[in-house]
This record gives C-alpha cells, sequence and structure tokens, in this order.
C-alpha cells in the first residue's frame, strides 16, 4: 500500500487519560485532564508530563513542585471531562470528584481512580519564550492503587476491572484486555 504525507497529528497515537492533582492555594482540590505524559528511566522510573499553556493546574504546580496523576477509568471520565474542559480559573471543580490526601505528599488523589501517581517535579524543561509549555520531569514518590488490583489474578482480568480509558485523536476508547502476547515473544520468529 502507497504513503502518503498527510499534516501532522497525534490521530493514531494512543495516549492514557490522566487527572493532575494539585491543591488549590485555599486548600480545595483542583484537577485538570491530561493525556501528553509517558514515562523515562533516569536512575529509575520517572513520569514525564506535559503542560503547554495556561492552567491553575500548572500555575500550582509550578509553586509546590508536587502533583498527583491518576489514571482516568470509565466511571471517572465524565468528571474527568469535565475537569478537563472547564478551566480552573474560572470554575471551582473541587466538588467534581471526591478526593482523599496523598499517602506520602500533600496532593489531592480521587477516590475513583484505579492508580495514582504521587509526584514530585525533578527537573523542569520550559519549551516556548512564553513560558507557557513545560515538561515535567518527576519522581514517582508513591503508587495507589485498589486493594483489588494487587490481587493474584491475571494481569488481563485487573485490566477489566480497571477499565483506565485512552485518547486517540479527539475521542476517548476503552482499553480492550485482551493481550496480543508478551514482550519478546516474537524476537526470534520475523
Amino acid at each position: 500500500m502507497a504513503k502518503v504525507s498527510v499534516p501532522v497529528s497525534n490521530e493514531f497515537c494512543p495516549q492514557c487519560l490522566y487527572l493532575y492533582g494539585t491543591y488549590k492555594e485555599n486548600g480545595e482540590p483542583n484537577y485538570g485532564v491530561f493525556c501528553w505524559a509517558t514515562y523515562c528511566w533516569d536512575e529509575g522510573l520517572k513520569f514525564v508530563a506535559c503542560i503547554g499553556e495556561n492552567k491553575l493546574t500548572r500555575d500550582r504546580i509550578r509553586a509546590t513542585g508536587i502533583f498527583s496523576a491518576s489514571v482516568v477509568n470509565e466511571a471517572l471520565l465524565p468528571a474527568a471531562d469535565y475537569c478537563g474542559n472547564h478551566p480552573g480559573y474560572d470554575f471551582d471543580k473541587s466538588k467534581e470528584i471526591p478526593s482523599v490526601k496523598g499517602a506520602v505528599l500533600d496532593v489531592p488523589v480521587p477516590v475513583s481512580s484505579p492508580w495514582t501517581f504521587e509526584l514530585e517535579v525533578d527537573k523542569t524543561l520550559r519549551l516556548d519564550e512564553r513560558n507557557e509549555s513545560e515538561i515535567y520531569i518527576c519522581k514517582i514518590r508513591n503508587v495507589l492503587t485498589e486493594e483489588g488490583l494487587t490481587d493474584g489474578r491475571s494481569f488481563e482480568e485487573r485490566l477489566k476491572e480497571a477499565a483506565p480509558v485512552i485518547a486517540l485523536s479527539t475521542k476517548y476508547f476503552p482499553v480492550k484486555p485482551e493481550a496480543l502476547g508478551d514482550w519478546g515473544q516474537w524476537k526470534d520468529k520475523h
């Protein structure tokens, strides 16, 4: 099949959805939904987050150097979408997502998220001259998960229960918990 050039987009780049959580100056939780996240290895596993515009979440990360990144699951998606589409500068989102305090850091953690990282910014890379876009390379100070996701069931069963949501293009999709194989399975079968 012939290849053709198309405009730059993230159309076929699946991205996990996260709620980034910070506390506002008054102590109320504030969340934004983000998908510009990944991981890197730098003397241990680190979380990499990018925020590319003015957001209250970014302001609070700058002020405190800490935040939570919680996997958005299907049950949490409506509230996450609301938080991601209503600026924290203009809307009080503190009542939208029931939260508890992190176990290690002073960050809000959504009760309904199956998996939350408590993060401390280790390095910040500024990407533009307006000082709006930044990449945060973060130490993972703690991981909180639902107790049921730590039992002896297969990963596929636990993934089905967690029901994380991914973003592709401008749409949300469920993760189909059907493995295609393990890493290295085909290394000698090309």
